[in-house]
Order: C-alpha cells, then sequence, then structure tokens
C-alpha cells in the first residue's frame, strides 16, 4: 500500500495540474477535483477539508456558481464589493 498525500498536497497538486493556462484556480465540481477528493479519501468531505484549509491560509478560495473556484495562495483573484462599486459610480462614495 502506498502512502496517500496529506490534503493540502492533493490540493496544491490538483490546483497546478487541472487549471487551463486561462485560470489560475480550478472549479471544485466542473474540474473534477470534488470527485477525486472522495474517491481518494474514500469519502472524506472536499468542503469540509478545503474550508479549513481557507480559514488557516493554506489556499484561497471565491464563490462561483455551482461550488467554488480554489486557488494558491496569493493567486486568487482581488475580492471586488460590488456595493462601494456601485455607490462610487453612482458619485455617492
Amino acid at each position: 500500500m502506498t502512502k496517500k498525500l496529506a490534503p493540502p498536497e492533493f490540493i496544491r497538486l490538483a490546483i497546478q495540474t487541472l487549471r487551463t493556462e486561462r485560470f489560475k484556480g480550478i472549479h471544485s465540481v466542473y474540474s473534477g477535483f470534488n470527485e477525486a477528493f472522495r474517491v481518494y479519501y474514500d469519502g472524506e468531505d472536499p468542503i469540509r477539508v478545503t474550508t479549513e484549509l481557507a480559514a488557516q491560509g493554506a489556499i484561497a478560495l471565491r464563490p462561483v456558481r455551482h461550488g467554488v473556484m480554489l486557488y494558491l495562495p496569493g493567486e486568487a483573484p482581488a475580492s471586488v464589493n460590488r456595493g462601494e462599486q456601485a455607490l462610487r459610480k453612482m458619485g455617492l462614495l
């Protein structure tokens, strides 16, 4: 039996190998990450693990339709506060 990668290593490898040239991150569902994680870790919940790692700063998550985008630290796009952006356009901020 071979030794399994630790979840942070698995996620880093997944992001580096599953992302396309156009994007720095991977979609948790469409890339196949969630399913691969469950298979590799015998049914372990990828949402719980990625949320914990994001809280620790080991990865970055951005919510998107039907899942999240997973990024390596420092590679996620800056968060945009759409409310503030709208107020600036309106000249109220």
